[in-house]
């Protein structure tokens, strides 16, 4: 005789007790209106049986589940894996799972992402945009199905919710200022993308502190480019075909700074002596590399475990105001200065 296995349900425990299904829901969810005795007999039966709760069912229940949607632009770096796990904590911490999507810096695959993640009743969203979002309207989309969305880092201005961000301008402007004091005259930009918030602030956050200084920031030592090692590498290549060499760089994170890096020890020429480099994030490989590397120190647990609260608040207290939270950088000087 063949025996199938079926998930146990309400049913089988309300049968075993002799009490209706209802009552069996109700002392399952701790509803006040029943007996904690009763409550006490069902969760020791619903022990017995095996009884799991159906995720499916409950969210068709309640039009949500209790999964956070969790849309970043790569985890292969520092930066987001950290932040990640400062979001899963809090989840775990708050009873959900998270569903983590990978948008790899495409708009496209980002809209793809949040629609997949609004088909699924997600509980909320917590987002760091790609590096070619210009608009933010699959994001419009969430706030209209009232599901809650938290940015962190990379953030959409045209969207109005809660946002956990560092101040990048002032950020950039303290490490530049950092670099003049140490007696660097000629300093290099190696910029992210041009429409990218984060890479707007952390420019004009170089431009001027350049500028209170009286210090004229030659053109072509603003370089455009992506947010990889590759990037840093050809800006690197570029200025020493053309040969402008400056005497420091100050790049707009850390995997810039470390293809800047590779190309500078390819070159032979010295860091700091001939060259000085500063990046920006803080990721672990800028102090294991000889020598170290200077980088402003982003709090990326802590921003992604922030941005995990203030989404369980919203999703759980209903709460209807964003709010805009910054949290504080650090300056960490090494050997690359």
């Amino acid at each position: 005789m063949k025996h199938t296995l079926r998930n146990v349900t309400i049913i089988d425990i309300a049968k075993k007790l002799g009490i209706s299904a209802s009552t069996v829901s109700r002392a399952l969810s701790d509803h006040p209106d029943i007996k904690n005795e009763t409550k006490e007999l069902v969760r020791k039966v619903a022990k017995e049986l095996r009884y799991s709760p159906n995720p499916i069912a409950q969210s068709l229940k309640s039009n949500r589940t209790m999964t956070i949607g969790v849309i970043v632009p790569e985890i292969k770096h520092d930066f987001f894996s950290s932040a990640i796990s400062g979001i899963e904590e809090v989840a775990y911490q708050s009873g959900y799972t998270i569903i983590l999507c990978q948008s790899n810096e495409s708009y496209e695959r980002e809209v793809l992402h949040t629609n997949m993640l609004m088909h699924h009743r997600v509980a909320g969203v917590v987002v760091s945009i790609s590096q070619n979002t210009k608009n933010g309207e699959h994001f419009q989309d969430l706030l209209r199905r009232k599901i809650p969305l938290v940015f962190f880092d990379r953030v959409c201005d045209d969207v109005n919710a809660s946002k956990v961000v560092i101040d990048d301008y002032q950020s950039a402007s303290e490490a530049v200022t950092y670099l003049v004091n140490k007696g660097y005259k000629r300093i290099a930009h190696f910029a992210g993308p041009k429409e990218l918030g984060i890479c707007k602030n952390r420019l004009n956050g170089y431009r001027d502190a350049l500028k209170k200084v009286h210090i004229v920031s030659h053109n072509g030592f603003i370089r455009y480019g992506g947010l990889h090692e590759q990037d840093g590498y050809s800006s690197m290549d570029d200025l020493l075909k053309e040969n402008m060499l400056p005497d420091a760089i100050f790049a707009v994170n850390d995997p810039v700074a470390i293809g800047a890096f590779q190309r500078i020890k390819e070159s032979k020429l010295k860091i700091p002596d001939d060259i000085a480099i500063m990046g920006f994030s803080n990721n672990k490989i800028t102090s294991l590399v000889d020598p170290t590397i200077t980088t402003v120190e982003q709090p990326s647990f802590e921003m992604g475990r922030r941005a995990a609260e203030i989404l369980v608040h919203t999703i759980e207290d209903k709460l209807m105001e964003p709010e805009t939270m910054i949290l504080e950088t650090k300056l960490i000087v090494r050997g690359s200065t």
